[in-house]
């Protein structure tokens, strides 16, 4: 299945499946889930990227284990809504996930996500190490949740 607009996401799943939020970075994967209601996103866990061959195999196995039928991934814009090298990196994992699963994907802009996740786990007082252990995942549910709220 191709990328696809939000919009057409819930038409082409199946029902009581979940979306997974992505947070690519270059050295996590955040992930996120949603409910089976697509109404609440939730933080999941934090993959360590080690290569794509082995970070897909372990996205798509966790994909098949939480009964997810869609992929959300954060789109890394520029402030001004350019796209710059993250965007192309972000792309080409897309490009080359592809052909590997059959699920749809869609984009969200994630342009404020880890900043608003950062400031909230720091109006919380949460340490540095705190921080750097569950901010990709935060981020991870803060993308899924938008996009779920621009579905409903």
């Amino acid at each position: 299945m191709p990328v696809v607009e939000l919009d057409a996401l819930r038409d082409a799943l199946s029902h009581h499946q979940r979306l997974l939020g992505l947070d690519l970075g270059s050295k996590t994967i955040g992930l996120a889930l949603s409910d089976v209601g697509l109404t609440i996103a939730s933080p999941l866990e934090t993959i360590r990227r080690v290569k794509f061959s082995k970070d897909v195999e372990l996205l798509l196995d966790i994909a098949v284990k939480q009964g997810v039928g869609g992929l959300v991934i954060g789109l890394p814009l520029n402030m001004d809504g350019s796209e710059g090298p993250r965007v192309q990196s972000t792309r080409a994992f897309v490009r080359n996930l592809l052909p590997l699963t059959a699920m749809p994907i869609a984009y969200v802009d994630e342009r404020m996500s880890t900043m608003a996740v950062t400031r909230t786990l720091l109006a919380a007082d949460a340490s540095r190490a705190r921080r750097a252990e569950v901010v990709d995942k935060m981020a991870a549910a803060y993308l899924l949740q938008s996009a779920l709220d621009q579905m409903a």
